[in-house]
């Protein structure tokens, strides 16, 4: 558990960064030159590579077939300790190094299923994804492994066991009955049942949600068509045009794609029935009951008095934002002036750019790949005394020529972990920018920490000519979120994999997310490393202060239409 008093005393007490003596420098860092430089494949001149992630065995796409076996074969020797009787070592420290064990295959098989460009390596990792999910699935009924399981919980280990060890097996515990492994063989299977079709039903309906609608084009009128897709007759509408200039195609776009969808309904009445009936199956009064009895707050009432305190308290701001809006949907519309949902997306935009003048491309010279690096550096080092250290790949270890290593230093610690950086767009590559957890960090018999090893995956424009990629405002957002959820898992320390890092409470995964876009929202913070990248130049004060400025405005309205939205 690293570093939690440092959040406090080192950044905030001293108001600005540079203090500490990290540059404001004239001349880029080695991390910022290696992240303005397009990376190359290192070139193999022995024809022995690495594997991926270093991984010898996945030289080639049938590596992922010897993991499989490999992890099915130790999980069978782990379930015949946990259940032998004559074990010699704590209960929750075998479930979870079988917890580890099909996880480090299971995330890895998924991550170069979504990623790799190579389709013999996905298709082999697809297999592999399949074929473990199958495992998990066998070892969720197996009720003599739930029986072991639950006398510890119940009556104590064999082992002296501490307050971590306790609260990891009840875990453990938890997620088996989810399954409905403690219910009569009828109601399991009634679970087993009810997981399926709610999944199944869940799928549809978000594709549903996300399907262009489709109307015969004299449903609009004819001065607002242009603005859609035409396909003979027929115009579809495949989004919310949210930031459409024209008022009457915001609200033609926003009543045709939310319009009831009588399949929509009744696929959502489905689901809602079913759900209660599983939490009701397993024992909750409500499914709300079941969904948050693993989070933070564990109750519905909980939630249901944060939400009412947050939009009490939201409400004066709010108000303010909405007038403002209101105010200039007037100055622009004389005939329709009331605010309406369709128009707070557009007016935000628009307040955004016209009051503060900030214009993505005016910011981007000043966000080099580069520089946004250096700048997470910076805050690292301050808050956790950290830094990232870009690390030159052996042949094969990545599954792209454009592919970066950082090691995470601690200053007395050492190597924490590793980060890869899949920071560019590609054919086939998801278009979601997130963070992969490929090894957690956990305790290892021997006294050593097994490091975490994590991949954050962006969708950046790689740059056409000689210079570096630039960021626009939300991309480096992005790369702070990203990166937050990178930091988590480095930082986490934890006894036990299950509970590293992001595999945390749903409702707290994206406190350290959230917390590092605000430093991207900070000024003393951006001027530690927004320099124009040909000048390399500090960005004025001046926009500096614009841009940190608009990164806070209408956040009061935003958040309550969330409140309602979510």
């Amino acid at each position: 558990m690293l570093l939690v008093g440092k959040l406090c005393g080192s950044f905030w007490a001293k108001s600005h960064l540079v203090t500490k003596g990290y540059p404001s420098v004239s001349t880029w860092s080695p991390l910022a030159t290696a992240f303005n430089t397009k990376p190359h494949p290192k070139l193999n001149f022995t024809k022995n590579d690495t594997g991926l992630f270093g991984i010898g065995a996945l030289t080639n796409p049938e590596g992922f077939y010897l993991l499989r076996d490999n992890a099915i074969h130790r999980t069978d020797t782990l379930i015949e300790e946990a259940t032998s009787g004559q074990r010699k070592r704590k209960m929750v420290e075998i479930f979870d190094e079988l917890s580890d064990t099909l996880c480090k295959v299971a995330d890895l098989a998924e991550f170069v299923r979504l990623s790799h460009p190579h389709l013999k390596f996905l298709h082999a990792a697809e297999d592999a994804c399949i074929s473990i999910s199958g495992v998990v699935e066998k070892l969720n009924t197996d009720r003599e492994l739930y029986r072991v399981l639950k006398a510890v919980v119940d009556s104590g280990d064999i082992f002296p066991t501490t307050l971590v060890d306790d609260h990891v097996a009840e875990l453990f515990l938890f997620d088996f009955e989810q399954s409905g492994i403690h219910l009569e063989e009828n109601l399991r299977r009634r679970v087993v049942h009810l997981n399926e079709c709610i999944l199944q039903m869940g799928q549809r309906f978000m594709a549903g949600a996300i399907t262009p609608r489709v109307v015969n084009k004299e449903v609009l009128p004819e001065n607002i068509r242009h603005f859609f897709s035409r396909k003979g007759d027929k115009i579809e509408v495949s989004s919310l045009f949210a930031e459409s200039t024209n008022a009457l195609a915001r609200e033609a776009a926003f009543r045709l794609f939310l319009y009831p969808d009588k399949g929509q309904d009744q696929l959502l009445t489905d689901i809602l029935k079913a759900r209660h009936e599983l939490a009701t199956v397993c024992g909750f009064p409500s499914y709300a009951h079941r969904a948050l009895k693993s989070s933070t707050v564990e109750r519905p009432d909980v939630v249901k008095e944060f939400l009412e305190i947050l939009t009490d308290g939201l409400r004066p701001r709010a108000e303010e934002d909405f007038k403002q809006m209101a105010q200039m949907k007037r100055q622009e519309n004389q005939v329709r002036t009331d605010l309406a949902a369709w128009d707070t997306p557009y007016y935000t935009a628009k307040l955004k750019k016209e009051l503060l003048q900030v214009n993505a491309k005016e910011f981007a010279p000043y966000f080099s790949l580069g520089a946004c690096m250096e700048g997470l550096n910076t805050v690292t080092m301050n808050l956790y005394g950290i830094h990232l250290e870009n690390t030159e790949m052996e042949p094969g270890e990545a599954w792209n020529g454009d592919i970066y290593k950082l090691a995470v230093v601690h200053e007395t610690e050492g190597i924490l972990g590793y980060i890869y950086c899949d920071f560019f767009e590609r054919h086939g590559k998801p278009n979601q920018d997130c963070h992969f957890t490929i090894q957690g960090g956990k305790r290892l018999p021997d006294g050593s920490y097994q490091p975490p090893i994590v991949v954050i995956m962006l969708n950046l424009q790689q740059s056409r000519w000689s210079g570096p990629t630039l960021l626009t405002p939300s991309m480096v957002d992005n790369l702070f979120h990203e990166m937050g959820h990178a930091m988590h898992s480095m930082l986490a320390r934890t006894e036990y994999q299950h509970v590293t890092g992001t595999r945390c409470s749903t409702d707290f995964a994206e406190i350290p997310s959230v917390l590092m876009e605000y430093f991207a929202a900070d000024p003393r913070v951006l001027a530690t490393f927004a320099r124009h990248y040909q000048t390399q130049e500090p960005m004025p004060q001046d926009m500096l202060n614009r841009l940190c400025a608009s990164k806070f405005l209408f956040t009061a309205s935003e958040t309550q239409l969330q409140r309602f939205v979510d």
